[in-house]
C-alpha cells in the first residue's frame, strides 16, 4: 500500500498511470484498475476522491481485495494504455482539512482533559467526533478548540511514517492500533501520534482553523460537530446571512437581534396565552348557545375547527345538558372532521354514530362510548356530513 500515489505525495493533483484492466461489476458499475493511482479510495473514516481518467468522470473509488477499483461514467472500452488521472482537488484537499482537523482536535481533549475519541464520521457538511466522557463544559469545550487553533497557528509539520509492530513502543501513540504488518502512522510533532491511513496535508497551518458548532449525548458518549478550514469560511457565511436577516425583519442591529428576539417570542407567549383564554371563552359561549335548545340532539356544523376545539365544544355543550347528545362538524382546508358526544344520563354508545359515517368520508376515527372523533375526505359539505351523524343517532 506504501506505494501508492496518495501516500507518497498526498499533495499530487494530477498523475500519468497504465491501465491494468477493466471490468463491470454485478450491480453494472463499470471499472477501471491502474498501474498506480493519486485516487484515495473511501477507507480510514475518509471518503474517496473524484476527478476524471482521460476527462472520463471517476464517481467512487474503493479498494477491492488488492485493487483499486476506479468507478467511471463512461465507456472502459476508450481507456487503454497510458492515461492522465486528474483529481478533483477542492474536495480532497477539503477532505484532507477535515481528517487532519479531527486528529488535531482530538488530540487537544486527550492532552487537556484524557478524554478520547472512540469514533469518527466525515460528513459533506460537517464533522463529527465521539468523545468517551458523559458531560463536556463549554469552557472545556473552548479550551480544547482554543489548543486545536494553536497548534494550526504554528504551522507544525504534519509527518507520515511506515513502521513494523516491534516498532510501535518507540512512539507515544495516542490509542492502540489493531491493525499488523506495515502501520501507517500520522505525526504531529511533539503533540500527536496515531495510527492513521487517511491523507492528510502537510502542516498543520493548511487546516486554517477549527471551529466546534455543538455537541449532543450519543449512547453515553459526547458528540461533537465541527468543520474545519474552507468549511468554517462557509459555516460562517451562511450564519451571518441567517443573522443579518434575522436583524432586518426585527429591525435592530445585528448584535442586538439575540435580544430583539427574545423579547418578541416572549411578547408571542403571552398573545398566545391571551388568545387561547379567548377561545376558551367563545367556546364556552357557543356551548351555553347550543345547549338553549331543547332538542335531544345538539348539532352544529363549522368551518376551519380544529379536532381540539371541536372536543372542547362538545365537551362544554354536554356539561351544560346532561341529557343531550352533542355532534359537531368542521370543513378544514383538506378533510372533515367530526365529534360525537354524550351527557351523563344518555346512554347510548357514540361509536355507533362513528361506525355509521366514518365509511362514507373514508375516514379514521377513534374515541369510547362517551365521545368520538374522526375525519377523513371532504367527499361532502360539513353540514351534509351533519345530517349523516344525525341520521345515524336514530338508528
Amino acid at each position: 500500500m506504501k506505494e501508492y500515489l496518495y501516500y507518497q505525495d498526498a499533495m499530487l493533483r494530477e498523475f500519468d498511470a497504465t491501465v491494468s484492466h477493466t471490468g463491470i461489476e454485478e450491480d453494472g458499475r463499470k471499472y477501471v484498475v491502474l498501474s498506480n493511482t493519486a485516487f484515495y479510495p473511501t477507507g480510514g473514516g475518509q471518503p474517496h476522491d473524484t476527478g476524471t481518467l482521460n476527462e472520463i468522470a471517476v464517481i467512487d473509488v474503493e479498494k477491492i481485495d488488492d485493487e483499486i477499483r476506479h468507478y467511471i461514467e463512461g465507456d472502459t472500452a476508450t481507456l487503454t494504455g497510458e492515461i492522465h488521472g486528474k483529481l478533483n482537488w477542492q474536495r480532497r484537499f477539503d477532505h484532507m482539512q477535515q481528517h487532519a482537523g479531527q486528529h488535531i482536535l482530538t488530540a487537544a481533549f486527550v492532552e487537556l482533559f484524557d478524554a478520547p475519541t472512540v469514533s469518527f464520521h466525515l460528513g459533506s457538511e460537517q464533522v463529527t467526533i465521539d468523545i468517551a466522557v458523559d458531560h463536556l463544559s463549554n469552557e472545556q469545550l473552548s479550551a480544547a478548540e482554543a489548543r486545536a487553533n494553536d497548534i494550526i497557528l504554528e504551522n507544525r509539520p504534519i509527518h507520515t511514517k511506515w513502521v513494523k509492530e516491534d516498532e510501535l513502543s518507540d512512539y507515544n501513540l495516542r490509542k492502540e492500533i489493531a491493525v499488523t504488518g506495515d502501520i501507517r502512522l500520522v505525526i504531529i510533532p511533539d503533540y500527536d501520534y496515531n495510527g492513521c491511513g487517511g491523507i492528510h496535508p502537510t502542516s498543520t497551518g493548511q487546516v486554517s482553523a477549527i471551529k466546534i458548532l455543538g455537541t449532543e449525548k450519543m449512547k453515553g458518549n459526547i458528540r461533537i460537530s465541527f468543520v474545519c478550514g474552507r468549511r468554517v469560511l462557509a459555516e460562517l457565511a451562511m450564519r451571518k446571512t441567517v443573522l443579518s436577516d434575522v436583524a432586518r425583519q426585527l429591525s435592530v442591529p445585528e448584535i442586538d437581534a439575540a435580544t430583539a428576539l427574545t423579547k418578541v417570542l416572549n411578547a408571542q407567549k403571552v398573545t398566545e396565552k391571551a388568545l387561547a383564554a379567548a377561545k376558551e371563552e367563545l367556546l364556552s359561549f357557543e356551548a351555553k348557545a347550543l345547549a338553549l335548545s331543547d332538542s335531544p340532539v345538539l348539532a352544529a356544523h363549522f368551518s376551519q375547527r380544529s379536532v381540539q376545539e371541536l372536543q372542547k365544544l362538545a365537551r362544554f355543550t354536554v356539561t351544560e345538558r346532561p341529557d343531550a347528545i352533542v355532534l359537531v362538524a368542521s370543513d378544514n382546508e383538506d378533510k372533515l372532521q367530526f365529534v360525537a358526544a354524550r351527557g351523563a344520563q344518555v346512554d347510548m354508545s357514540m361509536k355507533t354514530i362513528a361506525a355509521n359515517v366514518l365509511p362514507l368520508i373514508n375516514g379514521k376515527g377513534g374515541g369510547g362510548d362517551q365521545m368520538v372523533q374522526g375525519g377523513g375526505e371532504k367527499t361532502m359539505s360539513a353540514a351534509q356530513l351533519l345530517i349523516a351523524m344525525q341520521d345515524a343517532h336514530r338508528y
